[in-house]
């Protein structure tokens, strides 16, 4: 059946997959965004086709409308973009939870946030388990946005007890795919355009940090499964289990694209989580749902898509 769906944060790299898959299944799609890290060539082939609108605004200002869904992907997700203006990453967090939620409560409407595996902090268990309260240090300068996705999650679960909004919390692990912004300062899409220009591939340490790294496609389909799920509010990570350290990831981008790049290290970045691995045995149970692209064959389309802009 259609929905009436709200995407918050709908112009950047995730949620224009996400309104892509939207339209695709014949849902009628509202785009919201600021347009600060997002952009509006990430949905230019949709807009003026039937059924999507998109509306330049910030989630932190109230907003109306009539919807069955509402995604809230509303907020800077690399650290150079969200430590840029701290304060306002705080304000998206907090302010723009509480006004998809106050929406969500006057349609009667399911609302999906869009939170982090962040909230685990530079984590004590490995994996990271749903159950595991996080080791995050609130005046960090990573804070901003690891406490700001903590309290919305905070936020879904109050107004769920209190209010009884319907709430959906998924937890996303590191993700990459075409569209991703060039200044980002993420590691897949830094790799793959210092090897595409022959630049050195700066490694932040000794590169055995390990991350686990999730291909968009599968992220959207997990986002589709958790809106559709009935009976079950999370958190539950979406992520690819599968480990690689650092120096591992830079070691394929080279060998995939060929170049002559060295690799170097500079000093870690403070805070940085030395360990981030999905534990996606609930994912498993209560969608199931795992991924299903290989890291050779998403960072084949991601570098093929950067090819093309660098």
């Amino acid at each position: 059946m259609s929905k009436r769906v709200l995407v918050t944060g709908g112009a950047g790299f995730v949620g224009s997959h996400l309104c892509d898959r939207l339209i695709r299944d014949g849902h009628t799609v509202t785009c919201l965004d600021n347009l600060f890290t997002g952009a509006k060539e990430n949905i230019a082939h949709l807009i003026g086709q039937p059924g999507f609108t998109f509306i330049e605004a910030d989630v932190q200002v109230p907003f109306t409308g009539e919807y069955d869904w509402i995604f809230n992907l509303a907020c800077p997700a690399s650290p150079p973009h969200y430590q840029h203006d701290p304060v306002e990453t705080v304000r998206t967090n907090v302010l723009g939870m509480m006004n998809c939620l106050d929406l969500a409560r006057k349609n009667g409407a399911r609302v999906l946030q869009a939170s982090t595996s962040e909230v685990y902090g530079d984590p004590l268990m490995h994996p990271q388990t749903e159950s595991y309260w996080g080791n995050v240090n609130p005046i960090s300068r990573r804070a901003c946005y690891d406490e700001g996705k903590r309290c919305a999650e905070t936020l879904c679960f109050d107004y769920h007890r209190e209010y009884g909004v319907d709430i959906r919390v998924i937890r996303i692990f590191n993700t990459y795919g075409p569209r991703m912004a060039k200044d980002d300062g993420r590691v897949v899409s830094n790799f793959i355009l210092q090897a595409l220009r022959g630049e050195d591939i700066t490694i932040y340490g000794d590169g055995s940090y390990t991350r686990s790294f999730q291909f968009v496609d599968d992220l959207v389909e997990g986002m589709i499964r958790m809106i559709t799920q009935d009976g079950f509010t999370g958190p539950v990570n979406i992520g690819n289990p599968g480990e690689f350290t650092i120096l591992e990831l830079a070691q394929i981008v080279v060998e995939m694209t060929g170049s002559s790049s060295k690799i170097i290290y500079l000093p870690a970045v403070e805070h940085d989580p030395k360990q981030r691995q999905a534990d996606i045995t609930l994912a498993k149970e209560k969608l199931a749902w795992e991924p299903k692209i290989p890291l050779r064959e998403g960072l084949e389309k991601t570098i093929d898509y950067f090819r093309k802009i660098v």
